[in-house]
């Protein structure tokens, strides 16, 4: 539940300022009469609705195990950053269209200055709320959240693009102006993409990176009584972690002990890596002379 409220706080606050500056860009690509802004605020405007994805997908993914869903909802938050991935990429893609066609038709004019100061502010705004949004985003382990702080990122790439054509456009080269356009659009599918794959990769039960791998099997073989580990397997789960652990321990213990053994495990694990969501500890007998021989 903390982790929810951390995230929604974060989130509310980028629409409020989302708001702003959605309206006072396409206010301005209008006055201005600059595509590259228009687009520019409707990239924007993707941004409002992507964070709205994200407060959902938290409310959800934080949601207790039920009947239907006895090991929780984590991976809910998934689905929902690869709806935000698809934003992005639909945003990118109808802005490269809009790019197009103007340098097709040539229905270009020059914006005004209205639209250069918009992009300026565009982008310290932006940016801001892109570091401001993946350092929690991190801290709480939320991948809609980093998604949605690419999101802002993207939008910060974008006015670059923007103030970069409208200043070109200005000094007389128009077609700088749609030209910026789609080179931003460019870069915001490939981020949407790349967020697409990474979303889909931990809805597939991928394994752990190999630094968590050997921080598991570190914990594991300093609990007192532990002889070995025969199988370790791990599965991401939204952004939490599942552990299947079978351990050597001495063939001549009786089932209490080497139960008690399996618990200290297990009690390690989950005390000392906080992703860990649940861990099965799986006891095999061994002959302690044949393992040092």
């Amino acid at each position: 539940m903390e982790r929810e409220k951390i995230g929604t706080k974060v989130s509310w606050i980028t629409i409020f300022i989302n708001t702003f500056l959605c309206l006072f860009k396409i206010i301005a690509g209008v006055v201005g009469k600059s595509s590259a802004m228009i687009a520019d605020g409707v990239h924007t405007l993707s941004d409002i609705l992507a964070t709205f994805v994200v407060i959902l997908g938290l409310k959800i993914s934080s949601k207790e195990e039920d009947e239907k869903h006895p090991y929780g909802h984590e991976k809910f938050e998934l689905i929902f950053a690869k709806a935000i991935s698809v934003i992005l990429i639909i945003t990118g893609f109808s802005i490269g269209y809009e790019g197009i066609k103007k340098l097709i038709l040539g229905e270009i004019s020059t914006p005004g200055k209205i639209a250069l100061v918009a992009a300026a502010a565009s982008i310290v705004l932006k940016e801001g709320m892109y570091w401001y949004t993946i350092i929690i985003a991190r801290k709480i382990k939320s991948i809609s959240m980093e998604a949605d702080a690419w999101h802002h990122r993207s939008d910060a790439f974008s006015s670059i693009g923007t103030f970069i054509g409208i200043f070109a456009a200005r000094m007389g080269y128009r077609f700088f102006d749609p030209l910026a356009a789609l080179v931003v659009s460019f870069f915001i599918v490939k981020v949407g993409i790349e967020f697409y794959l990474k979303a889909t990769k931990a809805l597939v039960d991928e394994s752990v990176d190999k630094e968590t791998i050997e921080k598991i099997k570190n914990i594991v073989m300093s609990v007192d009584g532990v002889k070995g580990i025969q199988s370790l397997k791990t599965r991401v789960f939204g952004h939490r972690i599942y552990v299947d652990l079978e351990i050597y321990v001495d063939e001549r213990l009786n089932v209490k002990e080497g139960h008690d053994i399996a618990e200290k495990v297990h009690d390690a694990l989950e005390g000392e890596i906080d992703s860990i969501k649940h861990c099965m500890v799986h006891v095999e007998p061994i002959n302690t002379t044949t393992l040092f021989n």
